[in-house]
This record gives structure tokens, C-alpha cells and sequence, in this order.
């Protein structure tokens, strides 16, 4: 699956979930520790405000702190909107994948930032789906695909402080589930 694609894919998914909260769900348990439904869309969408400027080349320094700690408002929703139709533009613009962007360990490929980006929108569309009692898909191969690039990167450990350490499942497992399980999710 091509970059673009898959984040598309990914971030379709998460936008439909985001669209699924109910009023009364923003303060519901999610799989990822200490995060309730409003601190995941928080993240996720703290991450797409950030990312136009990653990608257009701004450093850390420059961006500054002003996406730190609630970024959603009132207005979860309207939030998610706003960071998502800037964000989403900013990887389709012509060459936004090709060079580097900053980001905390440094400097990076652009297109490794990308594939990031939509391991995270998928991992979570999953929290998010399931923290709010709806069915999250991640398409086999998209799952397959991330299930590939992150399998390298994730120890006994997980990646520490990114994700936890990996959780059993059945050889039989569909990809997303795999992908889950590589992740620290119980699918």
C-alpha cells in the first residue's frame, strides 16, 4: 500500500469514529492506560495540529509549546475538524514526503514521519472505536502493511513509551489483530 493511501485509509476511519462520540462518551475508559476517549482525540488531534508545520519544515523550537495540553476546547469535535483539514492537505502537498521533518529524537524522513502519523491513526481509530463501543476497521492490508514496518521497531518491551509490550494471539489471527497485538492491544 502506498503512503498516501494508506493514510488516507486510516485517517477516513478515525474521522468517522471522531463523528460516532456521543456527548456522554467523552470521559469513557479507552485500551490506552490513563487516556479517556477526550485525552485520545486530544492527542490525535494535537499531533495534526502539529504536523503542517512539520512538514512545511518548521523545527520544534519554532512550533513551541502552543499545541500543549487540551487542545480541544468545547468543541471536541470542531477541534478534530480544524487540525484534520489542515493537516490532511499538508501530506498531499507535492514533495511534503520527501525531505525531513524535526521531531523530538531529531531529524527524520518525512515519508517514515508519514508512516507514523498513519500507524497512529489506525492504532487509535481502534482505542477510539473501542472505547466508544463501535467496530474500528483496519483493512487487512493496511494492517499488514503497518504490521510490517513496525514489527522491527517493537521489542519485548514494546516501544517504551510509545506503545506497550506486545500481547499473545492466535496464529489465526486476522492482521488487524496481529497489528493490535504487536501494539500492546488485546483485540
Amino acid at each position: 500500500m502506498e503512503l498516501i493511501e494508506a493514510f488516507d485509509t486510516a485517517y477516513a476511519e478515525w474521522d468517522r469514529l471522531v463523528h460516532e462520540v456521543g456527548t456522554e462518551q467523552w470521559h469513557t475508559a479507552t485500551p490506552c492506560a490513563d487516556w479517556s476517549v477526550r485525552d485520545l482525540v486530544n492527542h490525535v488531534t494535537a499531533e495534526h495540529l502539529w504536523a503542517p508545520h512539520l512538514l512545511g519544515g518548521a523545527t520544534l523550537a519554532e512550533v513551541g509549546d502552543r499545541f500543549d495540553g487540551d487542545v480541544l476546547g468545547d468543541e471536541p469535535v470542531a477541534a478534530w475538524e480544524a487540525a484534520g483539514a489542515a493537516s490532511h492537505p499538508a501530506f498531499h502537498r507535492p514533495g511534503a514526503l520527501e525531505g525531513e521533518v524535526h521531531v523530538t529524537g531529531g531529524r527524520e524522513a518525512a515519508e517514515a514521519y508519514g508512516w507514523q502519523m498513519t500507524t497512529d491513526l489506525a492504532v487509535h481509530g481502534w482505542d477510539l472505536g473501542t472505547g466508544i463501543a463501535r467496530a474500528a476497521v483496519i483493512p487487512d492490508a493496511l494492517a499488514q502493511d503497518l504490521l510490517e514496518r513496525v514489527r522491527p521497531m517493537v521489542g519485548d518491551q514494546g516501544i517504551p513509551g510509545v506503545f506497550a509490550p506486545p500481547v499473545d494471539v492466535a496464529a489465526t489471527a486476522t492482521p488487524q489483530e496481529h497489528l493490535l497485538a504487536l501494539l500492546g492491544r488485546r483485540p
